[in-house]
């Protein structure tokens, strides 16, 4: 237990930040979440940039009030774009091997 006055408002302070910190947390889980549920659902191409964009908008604000590190944002956003490069490729792949035979 926090004895002086000082200590007593850093308690309060830190809860304050750690609801904060935690909200935002729950709106970026949400989002990538969204994002790869849409991507193994096959969804259409717009579909996916859409909730890659709104995904990449939630990370970017995140860094922005120092929930997460902005390289940390960095790296999820490129592996998501990344997925999605992936996934727009495949289909074509499998349809190039099929028309060679």
């Amino acid at each position: 237990m926090a004895n002086t006055k000082s200590a007593k408002k850093a308690v309060r302070s830190s809860e304050k930040k750690k609801a904060h910190n935690l909200s935002w947390k729950k709106r970026i889980k949400t989002s990538l979440r969204n994002f790869m549920d849409l991507l193994k659902a096959g969804k259409s191409i717009e579909d996916l940039n859409k909730s890659l964009s709104l995904a990449q908008k939630v990370l970017d604000k995140a860094s922005k009030e120092n929930v997460i590190h902005k390289n940390k944002a960095n790296r999820i956003k490129s592996k998501l774009a990344l997925k999605l490069k992936s996934n727009d490729s495949k289909p074509a792949t499998k349809k190039s091997a099929k028309s060679s035979k």
